[in-house]
């Protein structure tokens, strides 16, 4: 767990905002069993690889991948290097169900390899006159033959591997900017899934509702969205601990759902920002709430993810007029949950934990059965 206790100059800066009720602990290596963690090992030829590129098998531009952003000075030294015969670094990939592979690590070479046979880059080798300004069509047919029948070394990172294991894996071989385990799901589950999250999380309700603090580029905003849909859409007794996969598997059914369907949680989630919105201001989904209401005070808490969880998905299903008319009962409600015992260690420790997630459910959804009655779904 983040540590929340915080100067108020901090987390008024979203740049710098830390998080309070996610459970960041990850468990060991050593919990694998040593027989799942399918990885295989494959050669290709360059020539073999920018034909599937081509053919759509090789997913090159998701979204959490930076822009390309090697110079052609270094994308030129790559080439020089497999004309030279140099061995170069191993690339890592995952297969997704449908046999599509995700570029893990590796992504600037295979695109400058493809740049290249499209004619895209014009070598910047001012110390190799031979090759120095040349194109890929410029180039003699010895040296075409030597680029596209070099041999590239893949680890591939079967679709069958756990969902915990398969970020962990992203992690550890990633030789880039550390990517977040939202922007690796964000490239597993590519689809209508990741559109809406994508969508969400740029809406002005959502922004005011949040105080504009969750890291954008991190995508800490969508895997807030994604904890949303996740806790809406499955069933909470299907949930065993494991966040990553809960998460993952919210993707997929949203994958699956149709736009009717999509559009509906749509409407949800917009309903249940303007309510938290309605009722707490900045202080939504922050332990602050309790201060802000009963004393005035204006220094707010930093986000608390679990905070989100149930208060998102609680007020998603009442209608904004229900929520209005009872708003002071409401809001009342709300402390005095915030300040229970059971509740506050349900969403301070251990939080992915499982019978803590179902303590605080529990104990929200007594809550507003009891202020706000019956659900509108």
């Amino acid at each position: 767990m983040i540590d929340s206790e915080q100067s108020a100059t901090q987390v008024e800066n979203p740049a710098r905002e830390e998080l309070d009720g996610l459970d960041t602990a990850g468990e060991s290596w050593g919990d694998y069993p040593l027989d799942r963690l399918l990885i295989r090992h494959e050669n290709r030829t360059i020539f073999e690889v920018i034909r599937r590129i081509d053919q759509g098998s090789y997913i090159m531009d998701p979204d959490f991948q930076r822009d390309f952003v090697w110079p052609e000075d270094k994308q030129s030294k790559l080439i020089e290097s497999v004309v030279m015969r140099i061995p170069l670094p191993v690339f890592y990939l995952a297969e997704d169900e449908e046999g599509r592979m995700i570029v893990v690590d590796g992504l600037q070479r295979l695109s400058t390899f493809h740049r290249f046979k499209q004619d895209e880059l014009r070598l910047r080798l001012p110390d190799r006159a031979e090759l120095d300004r040349l194109r890929f069509s410029d180039l003699p047919p010895k040296l075409k033959n030597r680029i596209e029948d070099c041999n590239l070394i893949f680890y591939v990172i079967d679709s069958k591997v756990p969902e915990r294991a398969r970020l962990d894996i992203f992690e550890r071989v990633n030789s880039g900017e550390p990517l977040s385990r939202q922007q690796m799901r964000n490239s597993l589950f590519m689809g209508p899934a990741t559109r809406f999250l994508k969508v969400a999380s740029g809406t002005e309700s959502f922004l005011a509702a949040t105080g504009r603090s969750l890291d954008t580029k991190k995508m800490r905003d969508r895997e807030f969205v994604n904890r949303f849909c996740a806790f809406r859409l499955l069933d909470l007794a299907g949930y065993g601990g494991d966040m990553d996969d809960f998460l993952a598997k919210s993707l997929r059914k949203m994958n699956e759902m149709t736009a009717d369907d999509l559009d509906r949680l749509s409407d949800e989630f917009q309903r249940s920002m303007e309510n938290n919105h309605l009722l707490f201001e900045r202080h939504a989904f922050r332990k602050s709430i309790v201060s802000w209401y009963e004393e005035g005070e204006q220094a707010r808490n930093v986000l608390n993810a679990s905070i989100w969880d149930v208060m998102s998905t609680g007020l998603s299903r009442y209608h904004g007029d229900l929520v209005q008319k009872s708003a002071n009962h409401l809001r009342e409600s709300v402390c005095r949950l915030l300040q229970d015992d059971e509740f506050v260690t349900a969403i301070t420790y251990s939080t992915n934990d499982s019978k803590r997630v179902r303590e605080r459910f529990h104990r929200a959804e007594q809550m507003f059965q009891e202020v706000l009655g019956v659900r509108t779904g």
